[in-house]
């Protein structure tokens, strides 16, 4: 934490410099410190348009882990749909999100639901491929002493399965967070009078840099934040998956 903090300083102080030193306009490149007086200054218009984009990241990520490990699962219990669908989940991440998003607002409307839907389809890769590789990695000889104790295959999956695969579902829903967030701009972006892209989108022509900047650090501490809180997620739900420090020694 301390090595980041000491990077962010360095990089800050050298943009500081570039900006006040150089030759650029402050409406191209603002300094660290306006940017810094920007948050100050419009702190109830960030404040305000940083809940709406946690609101729909937040539930955007769930969206996307809940369907998302339901069809690892699927695609977990049968070949057929491992043999349908798996090829089509790969290639649509070929189909760029640009193109998704006005389709479903106009199919949505301007609510939550559209935004949620693209943060979600956003998300939702990440989760099924780590989840399904989770799900296949389980150790076999776990499976041979449930069989042995003639367990069925529903019992299987709750008691071994499922709890070997959260750890690479939580993993992946980490991998989208950041992902997740550049959804949510570019779904406010195709239609919304709120969050924080909204407010880079209407800062820009306005000239307002420095408010564009500030919201995109916003953004930035958003995804740092929810990463955080998954991974203090991951360490109380799946405390097994945690390395032993003792072995990692031996």
């Amino acid at each position: 934490m301390i090595g980041a903090l000491l990077i962010l300083l360095v990089l800050g102080g050298a943009w500081e410099a570039y900006a006040r030193l150089g030759n650029v306009d402050d409406f191209i490149l603002p300094a660290p410190s306006q940017v810094a007086q920007a948050l100050w200054d419009d702190r109830t218009l960030l404040w305000h348009n940083l809940l709406v984009t946690a609101q729909e990241v937040a539930l955007g990520i769930l969206v996307a882990l809940v369907l998302g490990a339901a069809l690892a699962i699927a695609i977990h219990l049968s070949p057929v749909l491992r043999r349908s669908l798996y090829p089509l989940l790969v290639g649509s991440q070929a189909v760029p999100i640009v193109v998704v998003a006005p389709l479903l607002i106009v199919w949505f409307g301007f609510g939550i639901t559209p935004k949620l839907a693209i943060i979600a389809l956003v998300c939702f890769f990440p989760v099924v491929v780590t989840t399904l590789d989770a799900l296949a990695a389980v150790d076999p000889e776990q499976r041979k002493l449930l069989r042995t104790l003639d367990a069925s295959r529903r019992q299987e999956l709750r008691w071994v399965e499922i709890p070997a695969a959260l750890p690479g579902a939580l993993a992946g829903a980490k991998i989208a967070v950041a992902v997740a967030v550049i959804g949510a701009v570019f779904a406010e972006y195709a239609g919304s009078s709120e969050g924080l892209g909204n407010v880079i989108l209407q800062a820009i022509p306005q000239l307002e840099t420095a408010r564009a900047y500030a919201a995109v650090a916003l953004l930035a501490a958003l995804a740092i934040i929810l990463f955080s809180l998954l991974a203090l997620a991951e360490r109380l739900l799946v405390p097994w998956a945690r390395p032993d420090p003792e072995r990692s020694r031996a």
